[in-house]
Order: C-alpha cells, then sequence, then structure tokens
C-alpha cells in the first residue's frame, strides 16, 4: 500500500461559528476520528486528537498559534493519538487511568487497528503491528457539568457514558453548537454490550435529544444539524423500544 508524506496527512476545513473540523482523509471514514479545533477569545479548544501517526502541532499551524486545551471526548485510539503534543490536557475523571497508561488493549487499539483501515498509510516507520497511543496523563479532570471556558465562548461537559465509561459531550448553550463524541453522530453507533452500558446508552441519549441543538459536530462522519439530530436519536429510541 502507498504511504502518504506527513504533509499530506492531515485535512483542514472550516465548518463557521469559528470552528475548523482536522481529518486524517486516508483514514477509511468509519475509523476516522474528527478532531474540532474551537477559537475562543483567550484561548482555544482542541476536541480530540486523531491516532497520532503523525504530529498534528508540527503539520497544523492551527493548533500552535494560542494557548489551547485538548479535551478528549473519551480514550479510544482514534481520539487521543496526539493529545501527549499539548501541555493542557483534559478528560473525564472515569478515564483519566487510560489516559495516563493506555495500551493496545485498553484503547481498542489491538481490536481495530490494521492496514485496512487505511487507504493510503502513514509516513515510515509507522506499522501497524506495532502501533500505540503515547501516555498523556490528563492535567485537567472532567465532571458533568463543568465548563471548558474560552473566554467568550463556554462549553458546558455533559457525562455520556454508554460507548465509553467517561465518555462526554460539549455543550454551547449560547449557540446550539454540540461537539457528541461517539455518542451520537450520522452514522453507525458502536454501542457498548452489557446491561449497565445499554442503559447508560439511553439515558445520554435521551439527555442529548431534550437539548435546543441547532448544530451537531460528532466524532465520525460529517456534522448535521439540530432537527438531524433529533431524528437520529429518537430513530435510535424508537429501535430500543423507548
Amino acid at each position: 500500500m502507498e504511504r502518504m508524506g506527513p504533509g499530506e496527512w492531515w485535512r483542514v476545513r472550516s465548518v463557521g461559528d469559528g470552528i475548523t473540523w482536522i481529518d486524517e482523509p486516508h483514514v477509511r471514514e468509519f475509523y476516522r476520528c474528527n478532531v474540532w479545533h474551537v477559537r475562543g477569545r483567550d484561548r482555544d479548544m482542541l476536541v480530540d486528537s486523531g491516532m497520532g501517526v503523525v504530529a498534528l502541532r508540527n503539520w497544523v499551524p492551527l493548533v500552535t498559534e494560542r494557548p489551547l486545551e485538548a479535551v478528549a471526548s473519551h480514550t479510544h485510539f482514534d481520539h487521543v493519538g496526539c493529545h501527549h503534543e499539548f501541555p493542557c490536557r483534559s478528560c473525564h475523571g472515569a478515564e483519566a487511568h487510560l489516559l495516563r497508561a493506555p495500551t493496545r488493549e485498553n484503547t481498542f487499539a489491538d481490536k481495530y487497528v490494521t492496514d485496512e483501515i487505511f487507504t493510503a498509510l502513514p509516513p515510515e516507520p509507522y506499522q501497524s503491528a506495532t502501533y500505540a497511543v503515547q501516555a498523556a496523563p490528563a492535567t485537567r479532570l472532567l465532571w458533568d457539568g463543568d465548563v471548558v471556558d474560552l473566554g467568550d465562548r463556554q462549553f458546558e461537559v455533559i457525562h455520556t457514558p454508554g460507548h465509553s465509561p467517561g465518555g462526554i459531550a460539549l455543550w454551547e448553550a449560547a449557540t446550539g453548537v454540540l461537539f457528541s463524541g461517539d455518542i451520537v453522530y450520522d452514522g453507525e453507533l458502536i454501542e457498548g454490550t452489557t446491561t449497565q452500558e445499554q442503559d447508560q446508552y439511553i439515558r445520554s441519549m435521551e439527555r442529548l435529544l431534550a437539548l435546543p441543538v441547532r448544530a451537531v459536530h460528532g466524532g465520525h462522519f460529517p456534522s448535521y444539524s439540530g432537527e438531524r439530530h433529533r431524528t437520529i436519536i429518537r430513530d435510535w429510541l424508537e429501535g430500543k423500544g423507548r
């Protein structure tokens, strides 16, 4: 399989509202994490950071322009691979131990990372068999109801377990913007398998359905409207008999 150079790895697009969509176009869509950069008055926010196979700070100048808080929606391999590059790192307290000591197993890299998730491989010396997320101990623990304050923009932390124990969404009430992580996006959802995880997923979806959302930026697949958000969740809940 062809290998891409580091300068070809990241894709950067503006989506309005002071938000920039960063992703890795050579990762197949189902596995491709969305990285969201949010411009604030006093500092910026980064929601997730991709696989970490090419340095984000070295090749996307936007993320080095101003002080920045790198927030993990959760700690699966495709979302926190570049977190170690940033001095200010946040995640929910339930997954802090995973960000501090990631392994191939607890980040799910052992289950999903093969050459088949790529359309073109990262630059050498990358090898799928030895890929691993680097440790990035959290400098701030987030809990339900906390706020990520950018000066002129405030994002409320909403704990959304069901996909992962410490999954979070970030809600800006003033604009109706929701960063939903992997609990909901416009594509095939990955649900937990235990009865507890199923119950948690339902409660998380019901919480997000109640928000007056205008625009949703998920952990995977393109962004969508509040109307689409409500349709996705209602259909999903109906499928669960709710």
